[in-house]
Protein backbone atom coordinates (compact mmCIF):
# COMPACT_ATOMS: atom_id res chain seq x y z
CA UNK A 1 0.00 0.00 0.00
CA UNK A 2 1.37 3.36 -0.95
CA UNK A 3 0.39 5.35 1.84
CA UNK A 4 2.70 8.85 1.48
CA UNK A 5 4.45 10.55 -1.21
CA UNK A 6 7.15 13.20 -1.33
CA UNK A 7 8.19 14.87 -4.94
CA UNK A 8 7.83 17.38 -6.82
CA UNK A 9 4.56 18.62 -8.67
CA UNK A 10 5.54 17.47 -12.70
CA UNK A 11 2.19 18.59 -14.06
CA UNK A 12 -1.35 19.82 -11.97
CA UNK A 13 -4.24 19.45 -13.76
CA UNK A 14 -8.26 20.20 -13.06
CA UNK A 15 -8.89 16.36 -11.57
CA UNK A 16 -5.27 14.91 -11.09
CA UNK A 17 -1.59 15.94 -10.53
CA UNK A 18 1.28 14.17 -11.72
CA UNK A 19 4.26 13.73 -8.46
CA UNK A 20 7.59 13.16 -9.65
CA UNK A 21 9.04 11.03 -7.02
CA UNK A 22 12.80 10.58 -7.76
CA UNK A 23 12.01 10.34 -11.97
CA UNK A 24 8.80 8.18 -11.99
CA UNK A 25 5.60 10.16 -12.51
CA UNK A 26 2.51 9.09 -9.87
CA UNK A 27 -0.57 10.30 -11.13
CA UNK A 28 -2.88 11.34 -8.19
CA UNK A 29 -6.28 11.90 -8.36
CA UNK A 30 -7.45 14.61 -5.72
CA UNK A 31 -9.84 17.45 -4.52
CA UNK A 32 -10.39 20.72 -6.19
CA UNK A 33 -8.83 22.20 -2.76
CA UNK A 34 -5.80 20.48 -2.76
CA UNK A 35 -5.51 20.53 -6.83
CA UNK A 36 -5.59 24.59 -6.17
CA UNK A 37 -2.70 24.53 -3.50
CA UNK A 38 -0.38 22.63 -6.11
CA UNK A 39 1.67 23.97 -8.71
CA UNK A 40 3.96 22.85 -11.36
CA UNK A 41 8.04 23.04 -9.71
CA UNK A 42 6.61 22.78 -5.72
CA UNK A 43 7.86 19.93 -3.58
CA UNK A 44 4.98 18.35 -2.41
CA UNK A 45 3.89 15.16 0.26
CA UNK A 46 1.02 13.79 -0.71
CA UNK A 47 -1.02 11.35 2.26
CA UNK A 48 -2.38 8.77 -0.38
CA UNK A 49 -4.63 5.39 -0.72
CA UNK A 50 -4.12 2.82 -3.47
CA UNK A 51 -7.19 1.34 -4.93
CA UNK A 52 -7.13 -1.24 -6.58
CA UNK A 53 -9.74 -2.51 -8.93
CA UNK A 54 -10.24 -5.36 -11.50
CA UNK A 55 -8.91 -3.53 -14.65
CA UNK A 56 -7.03 -0.38 -12.78
CA UNK A 57 -5.39 0.71 -9.62
CA UNK A 58 -5.71 4.28 -9.04
CA UNK A 59 -3.73 6.76 -6.69
CA UNK A 60 -5.84 9.47 -4.46
CA UNK A 61 -3.85 11.67 -2.90
CA UNK A 62 -4.37 14.42 -0.06
CA UNK A 63 -2.81 17.29 1.71
CA UNK A 64 -3.09 16.13 5.23
CA UNK A 65 -3.52 12.57 6.33
CA UNK A 66 -6.53 13.10 7.82
CA UNK A 67 -8.30 13.90 4.40
CA UNK A 68 -7.14 10.47 3.44
CA UNK A 69 -8.58 8.67 6.54
CA UNK A 70 -11.72 10.19 6.21
CA UNK A 71 -11.60 9.27 2.54
CA UNK A 72 -10.84 5.75 3.55
CA UNK A 73 -14.24 6.20 6.06
CA UNK A 74 -16.26 6.91 3.78
CA UNK A 75 -16.09 4.11 1.60
CA UNK A 76 -17.02 1.52 4.02
CA UNK A 77 -20.46 2.62 3.61
CA UNK A 78 -22.08 0.06 0.99
CA UNK A 79 -22.14 1.85 -1.92
CA UNK A 80 -19.66 4.68 -1.69
CA UNK A 81 -16.95 3.99 -4.19
CA UNK A 82 -13.29 6.10 -4.28
CA UNK A 83 -14.57 7.98 -6.51
CA UNK A 84 -18.14 8.90 -5.11
CA UNK A 85 -16.02 9.59 -1.48
CA UNK A 86 -13.78 11.91 -3.79
CA UNK A 87 -16.69 14.15 -4.42
CA UNK A 88 -18.00 13.66 -1.43
CA UNK A 89 -14.71 15.52 -0.08
CA UNK A 90 -14.67 17.99 -2.85
CA UNK A 91 -17.74 19.45 -2.28
CA UNK A 92 -17.46 19.37 1.62
CA UNK A 93 -14.54 19.81 3.74
CA UNK A 94 -13.65 16.87 6.39
CA UNK A 95 -15.24 19.49 9.15
CA UNK A 96 -18.00 20.25 7.01
CA UNK A 97 -18.92 16.48 6.47
CA UNK A 98 -18.52 15.40 9.87
CA UNK A 99 -20.97 18.10 10.78
CA UNK A 100 -23.36 17.20 8.29
CA UNK A 101 -23.12 13.68 9.86
CA UNK A 102 -23.32 14.18 13.27
CA UNK A 103 -26.39 17.20 12.37
CA UNK A 104 -28.32 14.55 10.54
CA UNK A 105 -28.33 17.19 7.48
CA UNK A 106 -29.32 14.76 4.51
CA UNK A 107 -29.93 18.26 2.08
CA UNK A 108 -26.37 19.02 2.85
CA UNK A 109 -25.15 15.67 1.59
CA UNK A 110 -27.49 15.81 -1.16
CA UNK A 111 -25.23 18.70 -2.76
CA UNK A 112 -22.73 16.03 -3.98
CA UNK A 113 -23.62 14.94 -7.40
CA UNK A 114 -24.34 11.66 -7.16
CA UNK A 115 -25.89 11.39 -3.74
CA UNK A 116 -29.56 11.41 -4.07
CA UNK A 117 -32.20 11.37 -0.64
CA UNK A 118 -31.81 7.63 -0.87
CA UNK A 119 -28.00 7.76 -0.69
CA UNK A 120 -28.19 10.37 1.34
CA UNK A 121 -30.49 8.40 4.44
CA UNK A 122 -28.28 5.16 3.93
CA UNK A 123 -25.31 7.43 4.50
CA UNK A 124 -26.18 9.07 7.60
CA UNK A 125 -28.03 5.90 8.59
CA UNK A 126 -24.43 3.93 8.72
CA UNK A 127 -22.00 6.76 9.45
CA UNK A 128 -23.78 8.24 12.30
CA UNK A 129 -21.54 7.82 15.33
CA UNK A 130 -18.66 6.14 13.52
CA UNK A 131 -17.54 9.38 11.19
CA UNK A 132 -14.67 10.74 13.28
CA UNK A 133 -13.69 14.28 12.34
CA UNK A 134 -9.54 13.92 11.10
CA UNK A 135 -7.00 14.13 13.86
CA UNK A 136 -5.68 17.74 12.01
CA UNK A 137 -8.55 19.24 12.00
CA UNK A 138 -9.71 22.46 13.90
CA UNK A 139 -12.30 21.05 15.97
CA UNK A 140 -15.09 18.41 15.92
CA UNK A 141 -18.81 19.32 16.07
CA UNK A 142 -21.13 18.08 19.29
CA UNK A 143 -21.92 14.38 18.02
CA UNK A 144 -26.07 14.42 17.43
CA UNK A 145 -27.48 11.14 16.23
CA UNK A 146 -30.90 12.93 15.85
CA UNK A 147 -30.39 11.89 12.50
CA UNK A 148 -30.39 8.36 12.76
CA UNK A 149 -33.99 8.16 14.64
CA UNK A 150 -35.52 10.49 12.05
CA UNK A 151 -34.06 7.93 9.49
CA UNK A 152 -35.26 4.99 11.57
CA UNK A 153 -38.67 6.70 11.78
CA UNK A 154 -38.48 7.05 7.82
CA UNK A 155 -37.66 3.59 7.25
CA UNK A 156 -40.77 2.31 9.72
CA UNK A 157 -42.73 4.28 7.41
CA UNK A 158 -43.74 8.11 9.07
CA UNK A 159 -43.27 10.76 6.52
CA UNK A 160 -40.09 12.55 6.79
CA UNK A 161 -41.60 15.59 8.39
CA UNK A 162 -43.69 14.06 10.69
CA UNK A 163 -40.88 11.94 11.86
CA UNK A 164 -38.73 14.76 12.29
CA UNK A 165 -40.82 16.66 14.26
CA UNK A 166 -41.42 13.38 16.79
CA UNK A 167 -37.76 14.12 17.17
CA UNK A 168 -37.59 16.93 18.32
CA UNK A 169 -40.50 17.10 20.88
CA UNK A 170 -38.38 14.04 22.69
CA UNK A 171 -34.95 15.16 22.15
CA UNK A 172 -34.79 19.13 21.90
CA UNK A 173 -30.47 18.57 22.83
CA UNK A 174 -28.31 16.63 20.51
CA UNK A 175 -28.26 13.18 21.32
CA UNK A 176 -25.01 11.09 21.56
CA UNK A 177 -24.95 7.66 19.70
CA UNK A 178 -25.99 5.44 22.25
CA UNK A 179 -29.09 7.46 23.04
CA UNK A 180 -30.72 6.35 19.82
CA UNK A 181 -32.51 3.18 21.26
CA UNK A 182 -34.17 5.38 23.91
CA UNK A 183 -35.28 8.54 21.53
CA UNK A 184 -36.20 6.72 18.90
CA UNK A 185 -38.82 4.26 21.81
CA UNK A 186 -39.48 8.24 23.04
CA UNK A 187 -40.28 9.60 19.07
CA UNK A 188 -42.83 6.31 18.78
CA UNK A 189 -44.57 6.77 21.90
CA UNK A 190 -45.32 10.33 21.01
CA UNK A 191 -46.18 9.61 17.67
CA UNK A 192 -48.47 6.91 19.02
CA UNK A 193 -48.02 4.89 16.13
CA UNK A 194 -49.67 6.82 13.72
CA UNK A 195 -48.46 6.87 9.93
CA UNK A 196 -49.69 9.62 7.90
Amino acid sequence: MIAQLSGTVAHAGAASLVLDVQGVGYRVLSTPATLAELRSGLDATLHTQLVVREDSMTLFGFLTSGERDMFEQLQGVSGVGAKLALAMLAVHSPEALAGAVAAGDQKALTKVPGIGPKVAARLLLELGGKLVLPDDAPGAPAADARGEVVEALVGLGYPAKQAQAAVDAVAEEPLAPGETAGALRAALKHLGGTRG
